[in-house]
C-alpha cells in the first residue's frame, strides 16, 4: 500500500469520526439539557463551545417556535445530509492512488 492510499484513507476515517464526534455532542447537549450534571474536567464547558457553534446559526435561522427548540434535530440531520450527499462524493471523487 502506497504513502498516497494511506493518506486517503486517514481523510476519508478522519472526516467520518469528525462528523461523528460531532453529532455525538449535539446528542450529549441535549441530553445534559434534560439532566443538568456537572462533567469531570470542564466536559460541559467543552461540549456547550464546539455545539453552540453548530446550534447558533442553526436556531437563528428558525423562526420562534414558542419556547421548542428544534435546532439541535436540524442540526443533526443537517450534518448527516452534509456528510452523505457532499463531504462523502467528494473524497470518493478524488483520484485513488491504488
Amino acid at each position: 500500500m502506497s504513502v498516497t492510499a494511506l493518506l486517503y484513507a486517514f481523510l476519508f476515517a478522519f472526516v467520518t469520526t469528525l462528523f461523528g464526534a460531532l453529532q455525538l455532542v449535539i446528542l450529549v447537549r441535549v441530553i445534559l439539557s434534560w439532566i443538568p450534571m456537572r462533567l469531570p474536567f470542564d466536559l460541559n464547558d467543552l461540549i456547550w463551545s464546539v455545539s453552540e457553534a453548530i446550534l447558533g446559526p442553526v436556531r437563528r435561522a428558525l423562526p420562534p417556535m414558542g419556547g421548542l427548540d428544534l435546532s439541535p434535530l436540524v442540526a443533526l440531520i443537517g450534518l448527516g445530509l452534509i456528510q452523505q450527499y457532499l463531504v462523502v462524493p467528494l473524497l470518493r471523487a478524488l483520484p485513488y492512488p491504488g
